[in-house]
């Protein structure tokens, strides 16, 4: 045997082999081993005369009256000593328990096997024991975490050890990149496959058609298992694995109308309590035919824009999308039991019937010399057009994505990210997209400026009104400001306006700290001097 090959001679060594690709064959493994156990034998007569000798006895003067009591009998002394014994030991003893019925299987069997195989302490969130017949036939058993790992993502993607390969009970492998989806990487488990080949390499094995089966039948039966988890459970399963359901639906399309189920989300319909899709759609208004949602970085900034003020007060619910991926994975799900998703934030929106339409369109006709001065004057290098809006209350204007351009939640998200390149021509199109500027007519200060636009269209204060009008919708609606500087400049002025203060009125300046500073050391270096005199002349009186 070749040097470096000794390790397999050891005891360890060949037991790890043994439990790692042959703990669940149908033959006992046996495996010489010694061990060391302590045990008690009697102590010879040698010794007992010498520890007799070793003895002192006392006897007590005042004890010689009382009644001695009865002693027992004198048992044998014993002494404990170890021993090494060798014997045959065996190392499989763990039974395949996917082999048997679910029927015979208790919980706490699925338990026990369930921290063998992953080695951790808790007990699994969900799992699942099936066989699959058809064109394989083979038999698993899945389990889902109860936590995640911390790092998960950091390895998102990457070949994953957590579903382990048996070819009639023969361990295979653990390093399939493909025997689960990347977004399922958390499940644990095993499958055992008697139509796949035992005498091939692993490599060769990794190509097989059958492994394909495999997968689709695997992820459809997972589905199945999360599906079925009860709402408690499903509270801690979501807090865990939200992200990775909603990258499912964005890379996985054959089963997105699967996933689509299993989201959940925050909605204007309760604080705390998260909503799925199924139960948004049963609570929908009966001429309803949009399913609602806006984005954003948190509920506090979703609850209060000017996106979901009308809807709001008339009642209906919002889906509020608060995670970084969520505008991704609604976006890629087109839509859910014959409703189509609308993003309130872009262009498209709409609630009203007929008679509202009508409405609309007196507005847009009223507020037409407004919209036009709006577009081709004031603000005509910064929006696309200006238009009546449908879906202000409070606010006076908004800021509107086109249907297929970015919201200001998606501009934040594409200008955040660490590792887009430095000049993206896709990010800079998007980014560098004009806006539709939304009124709302039943506001005072849209009433105002309509007045003075229809007076004089040249009126340097309304023009100024404008700006600012444009660049405070800007900011409710979410996005960023490009002249920050000129923005500060005219809240200033409209400050000094209200307060009565000058505009041509400047700071006060500072005073010179550096010429102050030597013009007091010159005044200290001749009163030292002048000083210096008057001692002189004293010491020659």
């Amino acid at each position: 045997m070749k040097e470096e090959a000794y390790d397999f001679l050891e005891q360890d060594t060949v037991r790890t082999l043994i439990l790692k690709y042959s703990q669940f064959i149908n033959f006992s493994i046996y495996l010489w081993n010694s061990k060391t156990e302590t045990v008690e034998e009697p102590v010879e007569e040698e010794e007992k005369d010498e520890s007799a000798d070793g003895e002192d006895k006392i006897v007590d003067e005042d004890e010689e009256g009382k009644v001695e009591e009865e002693k027992d009998e004198d048992k044998p002394k014993t002494k404990k000593v170890e021993k090494t014994t060798w014997d045959w030991d065996l190392v499989n003893d763990s039974k395949p328990i996917w082999t048997r019925k679910p029927a015979e299987i208790e919980d706490a069997e699925y338990d026990q096997f369930y921290k063998s195989l992953t080695k951790e302490h808790d007990t699994p969130l969900s799992k699942i024991h099936f066989v699959a017949e058809g064109e394989v036939t083979f038999k698993s058993l899945l389990f889902v975490p109860r936590a995640q790992p911390q790092d998960h993502f950091n390895r998102y993607g990457k070949k994953n050890e957590n579903i382990k390969l048996y070819v009639r009970r023969v361990f295979i492998t653990d390093d399939f990149q493909d025997m689960m989806p990347s977004y399922l990487s958390f499940i644990r488990g095993v499958v055992d496959s008697d139509d796949l080949p035992l005498n091939v390499s692993r490599e060769t094995l990794q190509q097989h058609k059958l492994l394909k089966v495999i997968k689709k039948k695997l992820v459809r039966k997972t589905l199945d298992m999360i599906k079925k988890i009860n709402d408690k459970d499903y509270e801690n399963f979501w807090k865990e694995y939200s992200t990775n359901i909603k990258l499912g639906l964005i890379e996985d399309s054959v089963n997105r109308s699967r996933l689509a189920k299993l989201l959940r989300f925050q909605s204007s319909n309760s604080k705390d309590a998260f909503t799925s899709l199924a139960g948004y759609v049963e609570r929908m208004k009966p001429k309803q035919e949009h399913v609602y949602y806006i984005a954003g970085a948190s509920r506090e900034e979703v609850e209060t824009s000017p996106f979901v003020e009308k809807l709001l007060r008339k009642g209906y619910e919002v889906l509020y999308l608060i995670e970084a991926v969520d505008e991704y994975c609604v976006n890629s799900l087109p839509e859910f039991e014959g409703k189509k998703f609308q993003n309130v934030a872009k262009e498209g929106f709409t609630i009203g019937d007929s008679k509202s339409k009508e409405v609309l369109d007196k507005l847009n006709e009223r507020f037409e010399p407004l919209t036009k001065w709006l577009e081709e004057n004031a603000l005509k290098d910064k929006i696309q057009k200006a238009k009546v809006s449908e879906r202000l209350s409070d606010s006076p204007c908004a800021l509107v994505a086109g249907m297929f351009g970015w919201t200001a939640n998606m501009e934040r998200l594409a200008v955040s990210n660490a590792h887009s390149k430095t000049h993206d021509s896709q990010k800079d199109f998007y980014l560098n997209q004009k806006k539709t500027l939304e009124i709302n007519p039943r506001h005072p200060l849209i009433k105002e400026l309509l007045n003075r636009v229809e007076t004089d269209k040249n009126d340097e204060t309304a023009k100024k009104m404008a700006q600012v009008l444009f660049e405070t919708a800007t900011l409710r609606s979410g996005y960023m400001l490009k002249d920050t500087v000129g923005f500060a400049e005219r809240i200033e002025t409209m400050m000094r306006q209200t307060l009565g203060i000058s505009l041509d009125e400047k700071a006060d300046e500072e005073p010179d700290l550096e010429e102050s500073a030597e013009t007091t050391g010159e005044n200290a270096e001749d009163f030292s001097a002048e000083d210096e005199n008057e001692e002189i002349g004293r010491a020659h009186v």
